[in-house]
Protein backbone atom coordinates (compact mmCIF):
# COMPACT_ATOMS: atom_id res chain seq x y z
CA UNK A 1 0.00 0.00 0.00
CA UNK A 2 1.26 3.52 -0.75
CA UNK A 3 2.62 5.44 2.23
CA UNK A 4 2.41 9.16 2.92
CA UNK A 5 5.69 10.06 1.23
CA UNK A 6 5.94 13.48 -0.34
CA UNK A 7 6.76 13.56 -4.05
CA UNK A 8 8.46 16.87 -4.76
CA UNK A 9 6.68 18.53 -7.68
CA UNK A 10 8.52 19.59 -10.82
CA UNK A 11 7.47 23.16 -10.01
CA UNK A 12 9.35 22.89 -6.73
CA UNK A 13 12.37 21.43 -8.51
CA UNK A 14 12.21 24.27 -11.05
CA UNK A 15 12.22 26.70 -8.13
CA UNK A 16 15.50 25.16 -6.93
CA UNK A 17 16.96 25.58 -10.42
CA UNK A 18 16.08 29.28 -10.16
CA UNK A 19 18.17 29.51 -7.00
CA UNK A 20 20.98 27.69 -8.80
CA UNK A 21 20.83 30.31 -11.55
CA UNK A 22 20.84 33.16 -9.02
CA UNK A 23 24.01 31.79 -7.42
CA UNK A 24 25.56 31.05 -10.83
CA UNK A 25 25.17 34.72 -11.77
CA UNK A 26 26.74 35.75 -8.46
CA UNK A 27 29.65 33.42 -9.19
CA UNK A 28 30.06 34.80 -12.71
CA UNK A 29 30.58 38.24 -11.20
CA UNK A 30 33.14 36.82 -8.74
CA UNK A 31 34.93 35.00 -11.55
CA UNK A 32 35.29 38.22 -13.54
CA UNK A 33 36.90 39.95 -10.57
CA UNK A 34 39.16 37.06 -9.60
CA UNK A 35 39.91 35.67 -13.02
CA UNK A 36 38.76 32.19 -11.98
CA UNK A 37 35.58 30.41 -10.93
CA UNK A 38 34.76 29.98 -7.23
CA UNK A 39 35.55 26.48 -5.97
CA UNK A 40 33.65 23.87 -3.98
CA UNK A 41 34.98 21.01 -1.85
CA UNK A 42 32.88 17.98 -0.87
CA UNK A 43 33.65 15.16 1.53
CA UNK A 44 31.58 12.06 2.26
CA UNK A 45 31.43 9.80 5.30
CA UNK A 46 29.44 6.59 5.45
CA UNK A 47 27.62 4.38 2.99
CA UNK A 48 27.14 4.27 -0.76
CA UNK A 49 23.84 6.11 -0.41
CA UNK A 50 25.74 9.00 1.15
CA UNK A 51 28.14 8.93 -1.79
CA UNK A 52 25.19 9.06 -4.17
CA UNK A 53 23.75 11.99 -2.21
CA UNK A 54 27.07 13.84 -2.46
CA UNK A 55 27.00 13.38 -6.21
CA UNK A 56 23.63 15.16 -6.25
CA UNK A 57 25.10 17.95 -4.13
CA UNK A 58 28.10 18.15 -6.48
CA UNK A 59 25.71 18.36 -9.44
CA UNK A 60 23.90 21.28 -7.86
CA UNK A 61 27.19 23.01 -7.03
CA UNK A 62 28.32 22.57 -10.63
CA UNK A 63 25.03 24.04 -11.85
CA UNK A 64 25.66 26.99 -9.51
CA UNK A 65 28.99 27.73 -11.18
CA UNK A 66 31.40 26.18 -8.70
CA UNK A 67 34.54 24.41 -9.86
CA UNK A 68 35.44 21.22 -8.00
CA UNK A 69 38.55 21.24 -5.79
CA UNK A 70 40.24 18.64 -3.60
CA UNK A 71 41.71 21.25 -1.25
CA UNK A 72 39.66 22.86 1.52
CA UNK A 73 42.03 25.84 1.60
CA UNK A 74 41.10 26.69 -2.02
CA UNK A 75 37.34 26.28 -1.54
CA UNK A 76 34.68 28.95 -1.34
CA UNK A 77 32.09 26.38 -0.27
CA UNK A 78 32.81 23.27 1.79
CA UNK A 79 30.17 20.55 2.12
CA UNK A 80 30.71 17.63 4.51
CA UNK A 81 28.14 14.84 4.15
CA UNK A 82 27.98 12.88 7.40
CA UNK A 83 27.09 9.42 8.69
CA UNK A 84 25.35 8.48 11.95
CA UNK A 85 25.48 4.68 11.75
CA UNK A 86 28.66 4.29 13.83
CA UNK A 87 30.32 6.49 16.40
CA UNK A 88 33.67 6.37 14.60
CA UNK A 89 32.27 7.96 11.42
CA UNK A 90 30.51 10.63 13.45
CA UNK A 91 33.67 11.44 15.41
CA UNK A 92 35.76 11.69 12.24
CA UNK A 93 33.27 14.06 10.62
CA UNK A 94 33.13 16.32 13.68
CA UNK A 95 36.92 16.20 13.94
CA UNK A 96 37.24 17.43 10.36
CA UNK A 97 34.70 20.18 11.01
CA UNK A 98 36.59 21.22 14.11
CA UNK A 99 39.81 21.50 12.11
CA UNK A 100 38.10 23.97 9.75
CA UNK A 101 37.88 26.59 12.50
CA UNK A 102 41.38 27.82 11.56
CA UNK A 103 40.37 28.17 7.91
CA UNK A 104 37.22 30.08 8.90
CA UNK A 105 39.30 32.54 10.96
CA UNK A 106 41.72 33.08 8.10
CA UNK A 107 38.97 33.32 5.46
CA UNK A 108 35.64 34.33 7.07
CA UNK A 109 33.98 34.44 3.65
CA UNK A 110 34.22 30.66 3.13
CA UNK A 111 30.85 28.89 3.57
CA UNK A 112 31.02 25.67 5.61
CA UNK A 113 28.09 23.27 5.20
CA UNK A 114 27.30 20.17 7.21
CA UNK A 115 24.64 17.73 6.00
CA UNK A 116 23.52 14.13 6.00
CA UNK A 117 22.41 11.55 8.55
CA UNK A 118 24.40 12.81 11.53
CA UNK A 119 22.81 16.25 11.54
CA UNK A 120 19.31 14.77 11.18
CA UNK A 121 19.59 13.38 14.71
CA UNK A 122 17.43 15.27 17.17
CA UNK A 123 20.25 16.37 19.49
CA UNK A 124 22.78 17.35 16.83
CA UNK A 125 21.63 20.84 15.63
CA UNK A 126 21.99 22.31 19.13
CA UNK A 127 25.39 20.68 19.52
CA UNK A 128 26.59 22.20 16.24
CA UNK A 129 25.18 25.63 17.11
CA UNK A 130 26.99 25.69 20.44
CA UNK A 131 30.26 23.88 19.68
CA UNK A 132 30.93 24.55 15.99
CA UNK A 133 30.34 28.25 15.27
CA UNK A 134 32.36 27.97 12.05
CA UNK A 135 29.51 26.01 10.45
CA UNK A 136 27.27 28.28 8.35
CA UNK A 137 24.72 25.88 6.88
CA UNK A 138 23.25 22.65 8.26
CA UNK A 139 20.69 20.57 6.36
CA UNK A 140 19.40 17.09 7.00
CA UNK A 141 18.62 14.25 4.62
CA UNK A 142 15.04 15.47 4.08
CA UNK A 143 16.22 18.92 2.96
CA UNK A 144 18.91 17.82 0.49
CA UNK A 145 16.76 18.73 -2.50
CA UNK A 146 16.47 22.30 -1.13
CA UNK A 147 20.23 22.83 -0.89
CA UNK A 148 20.33 25.62 -3.54
CA UNK A 149 17.66 27.62 -1.71
CA UNK A 150 19.38 27.18 1.67
CA UNK A 151 22.78 28.14 0.27
CA UNK A 152 21.28 31.20 -1.42
CA UNK A 153 19.85 32.33 1.92
CA UNK A 154 23.26 32.02 3.54
CA UNK A 155 25.07 33.83 0.72
CA UNK A 156 22.58 36.70 0.70
CA UNK A 157 22.55 37.62 4.36
CA UNK A 158 21.28 34.93 6.71
CA UNK A 159 23.97 34.50 9.35
CA UNK A 160 23.48 30.76 9.93
CA UNK A 161 20.96 28.49 8.23
CA UNK A 162 19.68 25.28 9.85
CA UNK A 163 17.10 22.96 8.27
CA UNK A 164 16.86 19.53 9.87
CA UNK A 165 13.08 19.38 9.86
CA UNK A 166 11.12 17.21 7.50
CA UNK A 167 8.33 14.68 7.26
CA UNK A 168 9.33 11.27 8.68
CA UNK A 169 7.55 9.70 5.69
CA UNK A 170 10.28 11.21 3.52
CA UNK A 171 10.58 12.79 0.11
CA UNK A 172 11.14 11.70 -3.48
CA UNK A 173 12.77 14.42 -5.58
CA UNK A 174 13.38 13.72 -9.27
CA UNK A 175 15.22 15.89 -11.76
CA UNK A 176 18.11 17.21 -9.67
CA UNK A 177 21.49 17.42 -11.41
CA UNK A 178 24.15 14.78 -10.69
CA UNK A 179 27.92 15.11 -11.04
CA UNK A 180 29.61 11.71 -10.98
CA UNK A 181 33.33 11.06 -10.87
CA UNK A 182 33.47 9.32 -14.22
CA UNK A 183 35.20 5.98 -14.64
CA UNK A 184 33.39 2.67 -14.86
CA UNK A 185 31.25 2.60 -11.71
CA UNK A 186 28.05 4.41 -10.80
CA UNK A 187 25.47 4.38 -7.99
CA UNK A 188 21.78 4.29 -8.86
CA UNK A 189 19.33 4.84 -5.99
CA UNK A 190 16.07 2.94 -6.43
CA UNK A 191 14.56 3.80 -3.03
CA UNK A 192 15.23 5.68 0.18
CA UNK A 193 14.56 5.18 3.88
CA UNK A 194 13.88 2.12 6.01
CA UNK A 195 10.91 0.56 7.82
CA UNK A 196 12.75 -2.20 9.69
CA UNK A 197 13.76 -0.49 12.95
CA UNK A 198 16.54 -2.87 13.90
CA UNK A 199 17.16 -2.02 17.53
CA UNK A 200 20.78 -0.96 16.97
CA UNK A 201 20.19 1.20 13.89
CA UNK A 202 19.60 4.95 13.63
CA UNK A 203 18.82 4.94 9.89
CA UNK A 204 14.97 4.90 10.03
CA UNK A 205 15.09 7.91 12.34
CA UNK A 206 17.36 9.98 10.09
CA UNK A 207 16.35 8.84 6.60
CA UNK A 208 12.61 8.35 7.06
CA UNK A 209 10.27 5.63 5.87
CA UNK A 210 10.80 3.43 2.82
CA UNK A 211 9.87 5.13 -0.42
CA UNK A 212 10.43 3.75 -3.89
CA UNK A 213 11.27 5.67 -7.02
CA UNK A 214 8.99 5.11 -10.00
CA UNK A 215 10.35 2.28 -12.18
CA UNK A 216 10.32 4.43 -15.32
CA UNK A 217 12.56 6.99 -13.59
CA UNK A 218 15.03 4.24 -12.66
CA UNK A 219 15.02 2.78 -16.16
CA UNK A 220 15.62 6.23 -17.65
CA UNK A 221 18.56 6.90 -15.33
CA UNK A 222 20.09 3.51 -16.10
CA UNK A 223 19.78 4.16 -19.84
CA UNK A 224 21.58 7.47 -19.36
CA UNK A 225 24.34 5.84 -17.30
CA UNK A 226 24.90 3.19 -19.97
CA UNK A 227 24.94 5.89 -22.68
CA UNK A 228 27.57 7.76 -20.62
CA UNK A 229 29.80 4.69 -20.58
CA UNK A 230 29.26 3.32 -17.06
CA UNK A 231 29.54 -0.46 -16.97
CA UNK A 232 29.43 -1.39 -13.26
CA UNK A 233 26.20 0.00 -11.82
CA UNK A 234 25.03 -0.63 -8.26
CA UNK A 235 21.36 -0.26 -7.34
CA UNK A 236 21.03 1.29 -3.89
CA UNK A 237 18.42 1.03 -1.16
CA UNK A 238 18.49 0.50 2.58
CA UNK A 239 16.51 -2.68 1.88
CA UNK A 240 16.16 -3.23 -1.86
CA UNK A 241 13.96 -6.27 -1.26
CA UNK A 242 11.22 -3.89 -0.05
CA UNK A 243 11.17 -2.03 -3.37
CA UNK A 244 7.70 -1.35 -4.74
CA UNK A 245 5.67 -1.93 -1.57
CA UNK A 246 4.67 1.73 -1.45
CA UNK A 247 3.87 2.09 -5.18
CA UNK A 248 0.45 1.94 -6.78
CA UNK A 249 1.92 -0.24 -9.54
CA UNK A 250 2.26 -3.95 -8.76
CA UNK A 251 6.03 -4.36 -8.98
CA UNK A 252 8.64 -5.82 -6.65
CA UNK A 253 12.44 -5.79 -6.71
CA UNK A 254 12.69 -8.95 -8.80
CA UNK A 255 10.33 -7.44 -11.39
CA UNK A 256 12.47 -4.29 -11.46
CA UNK A 257 15.63 -6.33 -12.02
CA UNK A 258 14.00 -8.06 -15.00
CA UNK A 259 13.02 -4.70 -16.46
CA UNK A 260 16.49 -3.22 -15.98
CA UNK A 261 18.12 -6.32 -17.45
CA UNK A 262 16.35 -5.53 -20.73
CA UNK A 263 18.14 -2.18 -21.13
CA UNK A 264 20.52 -2.52 -24.11
CA UNK A 265 24.25 -2.37 -23.49
CA UNK A 266 27.25 -4.21 -22.08
CA UNK A 267 27.11 -3.61 -18.33
CA UNK A 268 26.73 -5.29 -14.95
CA UNK A 269 24.06 -4.60 -12.34
CA UNK A 270 24.77 -5.06 -8.65
CA UNK A 271 22.57 -4.15 -5.70
CA UNK A 272 22.75 -3.50 -2.00
CA UNK A 273 21.55 -3.95 0.58
CA UNK A 274 19.31 -7.01 0.80
CA UNK A 275 17.55 -7.92 4.04
CA UNK A 276 17.26 -11.66 4.80
CA UNK A 277 13.68 -11.37 6.07
CA UNK A 278 12.57 -10.10 2.65
CA UNK A 279 14.96 -12.04 0.39
CA UNK A 280 13.04 -14.63 -1.61
CA UNK A 281 13.50 -17.58 -3.90
CA UNK A 282 11.99 -15.39 -6.63
CA UNK A 283 14.89 -12.96 -6.21
CA UNK A 284 17.50 -15.69 -6.64
CA UNK A 285 15.63 -17.20 -9.60
CA UNK A 286 15.61 -13.75 -11.20
CA UNK A 287 19.32 -13.19 -10.56
CA UNK A 288 20.13 -16.53 -12.16
CA UNK A 289 17.98 -15.74 -15.21
CA UNK A 290 19.32 -12.21 -15.84
CA UNK A 291 22.58 -12.11 -17.77
CA UNK A 292 23.39 -8.53 -16.72
CA UNK A 293 22.74 -9.02 -13.00
CA UNK A 294 26.02 -9.87 -11.28
CA UNK A 295 26.11 -13.18 -9.43
CA UNK A 296 27.02 -11.39 -6.23
CA UNK A 297 24.96 -11.18 -3.06
CA UNK A 298 25.50 -8.98 -0.03
CA UNK A 299 23.13 -10.40 2.59
CA UNK A 300 23.87 -9.15 6.14
CA UNK A 301 23.08 -11.69 8.87
CA UNK A 302 24.57 -9.66 11.79
CA UNK A 303 24.53 -12.60 14.25
CA UNK A 304 24.31 -16.38 14.15
CA UNK A 305 22.36 -16.48 17.41
CA UNK A 306 18.56 -16.49 17.25
CA UNK A 307 18.47 -14.92 20.71
CA UNK A 308 20.58 -11.98 19.57
CA UNK A 309 18.70 -11.69 16.27
CA UNK A 310 15.44 -11.38 18.18
CA UNK A 311 16.87 -8.61 20.38
CA UNK A 312 18.10 -6.93 17.21
CA UNK A 313 14.56 -7.15 15.74
CA UNK A 314 15.92 -8.68 12.54
CA UNK A 315 12.87 -10.85 11.74
CA UNK A 316 14.59 -14.11 10.71
CA UNK A 317 16.50 -17.01 12.25
CA UNK A 318 19.97 -18.37 11.57
CA UNK A 319 18.42 -21.48 10.04
CA UNK A 320 16.34 -19.37 7.65
CA UNK A 321 19.51 -17.52 6.63
CA UNK A 322 21.26 -20.83 5.93
CA UNK A 323 18.32 -21.94 3.79
CA UNK A 324 18.48 -18.73 1.74
CA UNK A 325 22.19 -19.19 1.08
CA UNK A 326 21.71 -22.84 0.13
CA UNK A 327 18.98 -21.95 -2.37
CA UNK A 328 20.99 -19.08 -3.86
CA UNK A 329 23.98 -21.39 -4.37
CA UNK A 330 21.79 -24.08 -5.89
CA UNK A 331 20.72 -21.58 -8.56
CA UNK A 332 24.11 -19.82 -8.92
CA UNK A 333 26.95 -22.16 -7.89
CA UNK A 334 29.63 -19.53 -8.53
CA UNK A 335 27.89 -16.73 -6.63
CA UNK A 336 30.10 -14.46 -4.52
CA UNK A 337 28.76 -13.92 -1.00
CA UNK A 338 29.39 -11.13 1.50
CA UNK A 339 27.75 -10.10 4.75
CA UNK A 340 27.78 -7.73 7.73
CA UNK A 341 28.32 -8.87 11.31
CA UNK A 342 28.04 -7.02 14.61
CA UNK A 343 30.24 -8.35 17.41
CA UNK A 344 29.46 -7.39 21.00
CA UNK A 345 25.77 -6.54 20.73
CA UNK A 346 24.35 -5.90 24.23
CA UNK A 347 23.83 -9.19 26.04
CA UNK A 348 25.84 -11.29 23.58
CA UNK A 349 27.22 -14.33 25.39
CA UNK A 350 30.17 -16.53 24.46
CA UNK A 351 27.66 -19.11 23.21
CA UNK A 352 25.96 -16.49 21.03
CA UNK A 353 29.29 -15.47 19.58
CA UNK A 354 30.31 -19.06 18.83
CA UNK A 355 27.08 -19.51 16.87
CA UNK A 356 28.09 -16.52 14.76
CA UNK A 357 31.58 -17.90 14.22
CA UNK A 358 30.15 -21.31 13.29
CA UNK A 359 27.84 -19.78 10.71
CA UNK A 360 30.76 -17.87 9.15
CA UNK A 361 32.78 -21.08 8.87
CA UNK A 362 29.83 -23.02 7.43
CA UNK A 363 28.75 -20.51 4.78
CA UNK A 364 32.20 -19.59 3.48
CA UNK A 365 31.86 -15.91 2.65
CA UNK A 366 34.11 -14.30 0.07
CA UNK A 367 34.00 -10.97 1.91
CA UNK A 368 32.89 -10.03 5.40
CA UNK A 369 32.35 -6.61 6.95
CA UNK A 370 32.71 -7.03 10.70
CA UNK A 371 32.03 -4.29 13.25
CA UNK A 372 32.14 -3.93 17.00
CA UNK A 373 28.74 -2.79 18.26
CA UNK A 374 28.48 1.01 18.29
CA UNK A 375 25.97 2.50 20.71
CA UNK A 376 23.65 4.97 19.00
CA UNK A 377 21.65 7.38 21.13
CA UNK A 378 17.92 7.19 20.41
CA UNK A 379 17.87 3.49 19.49
CA UNK A 380 16.35 0.76 21.71
CA UNK A 381 19.68 -1.10 21.92
CA UNK A 382 21.27 1.93 23.57
CA UNK A 383 19.12 1.24 26.63
CA UNK A 384 19.83 -2.50 26.81
CA UNK A 385 22.05 -3.77 29.66
CA UNK A 386 25.55 -4.69 28.55
CA UNK A 387 28.05 -6.12 31.05
CA UNK A 388 30.58 -7.53 28.57
CA UNK A 389 33.89 -5.70 28.67
CA UNK A 390 35.44 -4.07 25.62
CA UNK A 391 38.45 -6.38 25.95
CA UNK A 392 36.23 -9.46 25.64
CA UNK A 393 34.43 -7.99 22.62
CA UNK A 394 37.74 -7.12 20.95
CA UNK A 395 39.05 -10.65 21.52
CA UNK A 396 35.89 -12.10 19.94
CA UNK A 397 36.25 -9.70 17.03
CA UNK A 398 39.81 -10.86 16.36
CA UNK A 399 38.83 -14.53 16.59
CA UNK A 400 36.09 -13.97 14.05
CA UNK A 401 38.50 -12.23 11.68
CA UNK A 402 40.88 -15.20 11.96
CA UNK A 403 38.07 -17.62 11.07
CA UNK A 404 37.06 -15.48 8.12
CA UNK A 405 40.61 -15.05 6.83
CA UNK A 406 41.10 -18.83 6.80
CA UNK A 407 37.91 -19.19 4.76
CA UNK A 408 38.80 -16.40 2.34
CA UNK A 409 42.32 -17.73 1.76
CA UNK A 410 40.94 -21.13 0.78
CA UNK A 411 38.35 -19.57 -1.53
CA UNK A 412 40.93 -17.27 -3.12
CA UNK A 413 43.35 -20.17 -3.69
CA UNK A 414 40.61 -22.02 -5.59
CA UNK A 415 40.82 -19.39 -8.35
CA UNK A 416 44.42 -20.34 -9.19
CA UNK A 417 44.63 -21.07 -12.93
CA UNK A 418 41.03 -20.13 -13.64
CA UNK A 419 39.94 -17.93 -16.51
CA UNK A 420 37.74 -15.03 -15.35
CA UNK A 421 35.92 -12.19 -17.07
CA UNK A 422 36.80 -8.88 -15.43
CA UNK A 423 36.06 -5.19 -15.87
CA UNK A 424 39.30 -3.18 -15.85
CA UNK A 425 38.69 -0.12 -13.67
CA UNK A 426 41.97 1.52 -12.66
CA UNK A 427 45.68 1.34 -11.97
CA UNK A 428 47.57 -0.38 -9.17
CA UNK A 429 50.84 0.46 -7.42
CA UNK A 430 52.50 -2.71 -8.64
CA UNK A 431 54.70 -2.88 -11.73
CA UNK A 432 54.17 -6.56 -12.58
CA UNK A 433 50.37 -6.16 -12.48
CA UNK A 434 49.80 -2.45 -13.18
CA UNK A 435 46.00 -2.46 -13.60
CA UNK A 436 43.08 -3.23 -11.30
CA UNK A 437 39.85 -4.94 -12.23
CA UNK A 438 36.78 -6.54 -10.67
CA UNK A 439 35.23 -9.90 -11.37
CA UNK A 440 31.49 -10.27 -11.85
CA UNK A 441 31.41 -11.24 -8.19
CA UNK A 442 33.21 -8.05 -7.16
CA UNK A 443 36.57 -9.64 -6.33
CA UNK A 444 39.65 -7.46 -6.77
CA UNK A 445 42.09 -8.53 -9.49
CA UNK A 446 45.46 -6.91 -10.16
CA UNK A 447 46.17 -7.67 -13.78
CA UNK A 448 48.56 -7.23 -16.68
CA UNK A 449 48.35 -7.40 -20.45
CA UNK A 450 49.08 -5.06 -23.35
CA UNK A 451 45.53 -5.39 -24.66
CA UNK A 452 43.82 -4.41 -21.37
CA UNK A 453 42.06 -1.04 -21.33
CA UNK A 454 40.43 0.76 -18.43
CA UNK A 455 36.67 0.72 -18.86
CA UNK A 456 36.62 -2.49 -20.90
CA UNK A 457 35.73 -6.09 -20.10
CA UNK A 458 38.46 -8.68 -20.64
CA UNK A 459 39.36 -12.29 -19.85
CA UNK A 460 42.31 -12.98 -17.57
CA UNK A 461 43.91 -16.16 -16.23
CA UNK A 462 44.69 -16.08 -12.51
CA UNK A 463 48.42 -16.64 -11.99
CA UNK A 464 48.59 -16.25 -8.20
CA UNK A 465 46.41 -15.34 -5.25
CA UNK A 466 46.54 -13.56 -1.91
CA UNK A 467 44.10 -12.94 0.92
CA UNK A 468 42.75 -9.71 -0.52
CA UNK A 469 43.59 -9.87 -4.23
CA UNK A 470 43.83 -12.14 -7.24
CA UNK A 471 46.58 -11.62 -9.83
CA UNK A 472 45.84 -12.29 -13.49
CA UNK A 473 47.15 -11.86 -17.00
CA UNK A 474 45.06 -11.23 -20.07
CA UNK A 475 44.26 -14.15 -22.33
Amino acid sequence: MPNNKTVVSQEQIAHQYEYMQFIARMNEDKAQVRGQRPKAFTQTFGCQQNEADTQRIAGMLDEMGYEKTDRTEDADVIVINTCAVREHAESRALGNVGALSHLKKARPEVTICLCGCMVQQEHMPDKIKKSYPQVDLVFGTHALWRFPELLYRRLTGDKRVFDTSGDAAGYIAEGLPVLRDGGTKAWLSIMYGCNNFCTYCIVPYVRGRERSRAPEEIVHELEQLVADGYKDITLLGQNVNSYGKDLDEQIDFSDLLMRLNEVPGDFLLRFMTSHPKDASHKLFDTMAACDKVAKQLHLPFQSGSDTVLKRMNRGYTAEHYRELIAYARSKMPDITLSSDIIVGFPGETEEDFEKTRTLVAEVGFDMLYTFLYSKRSGTPAAEMPDDTTHAVKQARFERLLKTQDETVQARQNAYQGKRLRVLVDGTSKGTEYPLTARTEGGLLVCCAGDDLKIGEFADVVIEKTSLRCLFGRSV
